[in-house]
């Protein structure tokens, strides 16, 4: 039954993704188009919204609109989950506006699409924490939080960045320490050791960090490193994971 469910859970959504035809905006004033891809926006019909605002982009390019129009494609791609296409916009508006007056905006929500490029649509619906996969987006939203930070510091999008960059190093820090638990079944003591004593150097204020202890404990017991092992015990004892 289980089984079942999953299939027929992911032919449904296979089948919403391909059923939806793409529809003829029609051809209005540029003002009158502005003001239904609002309302969609507003409403949180975000393909409607993106069928408008493309429409506006691609016959008015350089309209008293284009960079509004840009900016609300950046939010809807993102809303949307189309990912890259925000990211591709993101990346066009800073080319054509270096030193626009929503920069951190900008800045931030390429952070946010990064962020969102860390996890997928099967995580999502089955709830899998995953922290075991590849960081690397985790790593380029870290950066972009970071860069939000030292330039914009009085930023309104501050806060919630530094807040996110404290989920983010959770999560790289998770990461490595997964690598941790697999050298250790592996045997690959060396290695084991070495990648924890980067989330302890990166990450000390974590779980992660904490976690990583014991792990490297085994593998000095197991290379016979008596100094080693009990400075390690010294440290478990004064770092206990909570």
């Amino acid at each position: 039954m289980k089984r079942l469910t999953i299939t027929t859970l992911l032919a449904v959504a296979i089948l919403s993704g391909c059923s939806s035809t793409e529809e003829v905006v029609p051809d209005v004033p540029p003002a009158e188009l502005y003001v239904t891809a609002q309302q969609a926006l507003q409403s949180g019909s975000w393909t409607t919204a993106i069928e408008r605002l493309e429409t506006l982009d691609s016959r008015y390019p350089f309209g008293a609109y284009s960079e509004q129009v840009q900016l609300d494609l950046i939010y809807a791609y993102y809303k949307n989950d189309d990912l890259a296409l925000g990211e591709a916009t993101i990346a066009r508006f800073n080319r054509l506006n270096p030193a626009h007056e929503k920069s951190d905006w900008v800045l931030y929500m390429r952070g946010l699409t990064q962020m969102a490029q860390d996890r997928s649509f099967m995580h999502d619906i089955f709830s899998i924490d995953r922290h075991d996969r590849d960081p690397e987006p985790a790593r380029k939203a870290f950066r972009d939080f970071k860069r939000l930070l030292d330039r914009y510091p009085n930023s309104q999008y501050a806060a919630d960045a530094k807040a996110r960059m404290i989920f983010i190093k959770n999560r790289l820090a998770d990461y490595d320490l997964a690598t941790v638990d697999f050298y250790i079944r592996r045997e690959a003591w060396i290695a084991a050791i070495n990648r924890s004593q980067q989330i302890q150097k990166l990450y000390p204020d974590t779980q992660a960090a904490r976690k990583s202890l014991p792990l490297m404990l085994t593998a000095y017991e197991k290379l016979g490193l008596q100094e080693p092992i009990e400075n390690t015990k010294k440290l478990i004892a004064l770092n206990p994971v909570n």
